[in-house]
């Protein structure tokens, strides 16, 4: 995957993270969230750093599949297309009416 296909998958996924870390420790203080019915054993900063690289792994997820999905099938197959927009091989276009 190019630079750019990248950067469209892992900057809205950056931005929108922070976001989800701001909406939710709006509400959520770190201090009392429990794992296994025990306290978890992190300081607050620690939390924060966790959720948001949870956060920002599931936006990017999300983010991906939308690329993934956005794409051609000649660019699923890595085939080159010519200036008429036929596959290099000279495999023909198949018309849908």
């Amino acid at each position: 995957m190019g630079a750019q296909r990248m950067m469209w998958i892992a900057w809205p996924a950056f931005l929108l993270a922070g976001v989800a870390e701001m909406f939710v420790f709006a509400f959520v203080d770190p201090q009392s969230l429990h794992w296994f019915g025990q306290p978890l054993a992190l300081s607050r900063e620690a939390v924060y750093t966790l959720a948001f690289f949870v956060f920002w792994g599931l936006t990017m997820a999300s983010s991906a599949l939308t690329v993934l999905l956005a794409m051609s099938p000649y660019e699923m197959n890595r085939r080159e297309l010519s200036a008429e927009g036929q596959p290099e091989n000279g495999a023909k276009k198949v018309k849908v009416n």
